[in-house]
């Protein structure tokens, strides 16, 4: 199972879901307490602002973070919940949430998951760099971009609600 959250909802979530990996996209120097659960080396921090165009003194999420992101998703073994995150839990987490339905669903239409995205998150309103680095890493031939254009910003939040979906779904 996949839980999606805020950096203030984070503890809370990974002692709810029972979650042993934590992946966080966070502003570089944004202190982040691992939970007590997380083993060090179980713990991906991914430090990139959330920006979708490259700005003087600013990190933008680069194809370097899509390429660990991703083979942090394919070393994860999926017996234990995973619990992705970042600072307000609406666009680098939902990107990167998006982008593991992606890689896990190689087969799924890229429409189909990014609307299963906005059901299970109404504020979700995924990072496009961070979606067209992964479209293009994943050979998606631009659909995952044009599958989350198709959806739209997401309803105005200064936080979104924590929202998880099951691996054994068999409609992503």
């Amino acid at each position: 199972m996949i839980h999606v959250c805020s950096l203030s909802r984070l503890h809370d979530t990974v002692d709810q879901a029972g979650a042993a990996h934590v992946i966080t996209l966070i502003t570089e120097g944004t202190e982040v307490e691992r939970p007590a659960a997380i083993a060090p080396h179980q713990h991906l921090y991914l430090a990139m602002n959330d920006i979708a165009e490259p700005l003087p003194g600013m990190t933008p999420p680069g194809a370097d973070h899509i390429e660990t992101l991703i083979g942090y998703i394919e070393s994860w073994d999926r017996a234990d919940p995973i619990v992705i995150h970042c600072w307000a839990g609406i666009s680098r987490s939902t990107a990167a949430a998006f982008t593991t339905m992606c890689l896990l669903y190689p087969e799924a239409d890229e429409y189909r998951l990014a609307h299963r995205l906005r059901r299970l998150s109404p504020t979700a309103t995924p990072n496009p760099r961070i979606v067209a680095l992964a479209d293009q890493l994943l050979g998606r031939s631009g659909r995952m971009i044009d599958a989350v254009r198709q959806i739209g910003r997401g309803a105005m939040a200064f936080e979104g609600t924590p929202f998880q979906f099951t691996l054994e779904d068999d409609t992503p």
